[in-house]
């Protein structure tokens, strides 16, 4: 079920699962990309300033469908969510996978066409801080202070949301399977700059994130280990000497 919490002046909390109350500290939100460079004193106000509001979404609940406008810049404060393409046929491509601290939504909300082109949906039980886009660009009459820094922390996020698709096309466009597979770690491993590399997604998201069948994935995953050019357990992978997206390509 959703819920809906309207951020004042001197309250800065989220509704947890099953509606339980967990404060979020300033010094929490301050953490967040969005909001650096702006004193935890500033949060509070800011939020009421910008009529920010929350909502909670429980596992596989639909943020935002296809289509609609998108007036709000979403940011995630808890949980995970999944930008998903759907085709004529019904079925759904996997885009991108944001956890916590990233923003999704931002790219209509500032464009020229605000429909979305994409769904959004909680892939794990999430909390959405949402902020009017209109809001955030805008001064007030009050001349906040924090506007101009908000606004460079979204561009320079807006930025690093490119980069991902960037690299999810450079995933994609291989030509088989296990250069995706291989790309895909190789560009996990980068960012968590570590051979052992946990993925946030599981086998069923990862094939769909690859345009890749379940039952291929899990074969191709298998001669992988074989080869020795990786080991896995769940969604723990470590890359073994060597590997590379040219490394016995099929």
């Amino acid at each position: 079920m959703l819920r809906l919490q309207r951020w004042t002046e001197n309250d800065i909390v989220t509704m947890g699962k099953g509606g339980r109350r967990m404060t979020v500290t300033s010094r929490e939100l301050g953490k967040m990309s969005l909001f650096a460079g702006i004193r935890e004193e500033e949060l509070s106000p800011m939020l009421h300033c910008l009529q920010s509001f929350e909502k909670s979404y429980q596992k596989g609940e639909l943020i935002l469908l296809e289509s609609h406008a998108v007036r709000n810049v979403g940011l995630i404060l808890s949980g995970m969510v999944h930008m998903v393409k759907e085709d004529e046929e019904g079925g759904e491509t996997l885009i991108l996978s944001m956890k916590e601290g990233e923003l999704f939504g931002e790219s209509f909300s500032c464009g020229s066409h605000m429909d979305a082109r994409v769904s959004f949906l909680a892939a794990a039980p999430s909390t959405i801080l949402f902020l009017p886009f209109h809001r955030v660009i805008h001064t007030c009459n009050m001349t906040c202070t924090f506007h101009h820094r908000l606004i460079e922390n979204m561009v320079r996020m807006i930025g690093d949301k490119n980069v991902q698709l960037m690299r999810k096309i450079e995933i994609i466009s291989k030509k088989t399977l296990r250069e995706k597979v291989l790309t895909y770690l190789r560009l996990q491993a980068e960012t968590q700059q570590s051979q052992r590399i946990t993925v946030p997604l599981g086998r069923v998201e990862l094939a769909d994130y690859l345009c890749a069948n379940r039952s291929a994935l899990t074969r191709e995953l298998a001669a992988m280990k074989q080869d020795g050019i990786l080991d896995y357990d769940k969604n723990t992978f470590v890359l073994l000497k060597g590997a590379s997206p040219a490394s016995d390509c099929r």
